[in-house]
């Protein structure tokens, strides 16, 4: 069977592996690190490297979103409709997040005994309108759900990525179809560094109570200000150039891709391995921008841009059981650390930060938190998410628009 032009084979299987990276980071943070289980290399690499999980996210989430601008230059076309684009990333994330959220705030104060203060309403706030992350106090939306700080990022980069199409478009789709606005691409990824740039030379971040032994809060304080949404939007961005790239190829096929694909993974699983092993915060690269910026995006990005013209590795890559994962990864992405918070209040107190030792009990409330966690987010797609998607797809059919492409 020749492989379909439009299946973007290998998307799946990095969108899978990204979630479950995050989730065992923050399952290997529990693992006491001076015991037998804490010098496991696994547990080293994911306690140490899990971030990269999260920069995974932000180069998938620019490659799949870039296409349908690529292909409308390349083909002399208008600016696909930016209402449905829109219109589709709020399905895709908000009814999701927006539940996590609050279900997580309303336990936070109910159960886990933080104080409905000022600040817990504003944090809350802050993420409901999607701009959490501007400013350190913020960062962290609510208590005890850590990985929700990541959604008000990618939004941010929802918004920056039509901006730097739009820039494209208005210098010429004559000039720049095809190899020369990849070139052209490039000065949207030097101005993303160069705002990240501004943005930590010049932001300032409240020194008193700085650290994680302060809380998300003060945690979020060592995090700003290169935490930024112009340094995450670069990562986007690579996505977004690996999505040109994939585009101007996208009718060939040939072992090649193969073996293009394979290498850039193996590289992609290596830098994590080893960097893991050595140690280390957020692994900063160019002019700080977090996980190794630009060269693991970069690879990451040549896989993604390889693996849908491959002959068999895309194949393999995204099987039923990995399109499945990746189908209802969003849902473990928000729901995974609530689900661990309160197994360990409930029932494994042993699971505190830093404290686990015994395996066999590891390996057991690790588990019952994997299939719980499955099981929500199971049910999060089903009754949520992919009905409210159903619902955006019938209102883009009540407003024709100039141009329809998948956003």
């Amino acid at each position: 069977m020749t492989p379909s032009h439009d299946r973007l084979y290998g998307a799946d299987f990095v969108r899978a592996s990204a979630c479950f990276v995050v989730l065992f980071h923050h399952l290997a943070q529990r693992i006491d690190s001076r015991s037998a289980l804490g010098a496991n290399p696994f547990a080293q690499v994911f306690n140490s490297a899990g971030g990269f999980g999260v920069g995974m996210f932000f180069v998938l989430s620019g490659f799949l979103l870039a296409r349908p601008f690529w292909q409308a230059l390349d083909a002399g076309a208008p600016l696909p409709s930016l209402r449905v684009y829109a219109m589709r990333r709020a399905a895709r994330i908000v009814p999701g997040f927006w539940l996590a959220l609050t279900v997580t705030f309303i336990l936070s104060f109910t159960v886990f005994g933080f104080a409905l203060d000022g600040w817990l309403w504003l944090r809350y706030a802050a993420g409901l309108l999607l701009v959490s992350d501007w400013h350190w106090t913020t960062l962290f939306p609510v208590e005890i759900n850590g990985p929700l700080w990541s959604i008000g990022f990618e939004v941010s980069s929802y918004v920056m990525l039509p901006l730097g199409f739009l820039a494209l478009f208005a210098l010429g789709q004559g000039r720049l179809r095809f190899w020369p606005g990849r070139v052209a691409w490039l000065g949207v990824i030097g101005v993303a560094v160069f705002a990240h740039w501004l943005f930590y030379t010049n932001v300032e971040v409240d020194p008193f109570n700085k650290g994680w032994n302060y809380g998300l809060q003060g945690g979020a304080k060592t995090w700003m200000p290169w935490f930024n949404p112009f340094g995450f939007f670069a990562m986007f961005a690579t996505g977004a150039l690996a999505a040109g790239v994939q585009v101007s190829l996208a009718r060939a096929r040939s072992v090649v891709f193969d073996i293009v694909a394979v290498v850039a993974l193996v590289l992609t699983g290596a830098t994590v391995w080893f960097l893991g092993l050595r140690g280390g915060g957020e692994f900063y690269g160019v002019l700080r921008v977090p996980y190794q910026f630009p060269g693991f995006h970069l690879v990451l990005g040549l896989a993604l841009a390889a693996a849908p013209s491959s002959l068999v590795v895309g194949r393999i890559l995204d099987n039923p059981l990995i399109a499945w994962l990746a189908r209802i990864s969003f849902g473990i992405y928000v729901w995974h650390y609530l689900v661990l918070e309160l197994v360990r209040l409930y029932w494994a107190p042993e699971m505190a930060h830093g404290t686990m030792a015994d395996p066999i009990k590891f390996l057991i409330a690790s588990l019952v938190i994997t299939v719980i966690t499955l099981v929500i987010a199971s049910l999060s797609w089903r009754w949520l998410e992919l009905p409210v998607i159903n619902w955006a797809r019938t209102l883009e059919q009540r407003r024709p628009t100039s141009q329809r492409m998948p956003a």
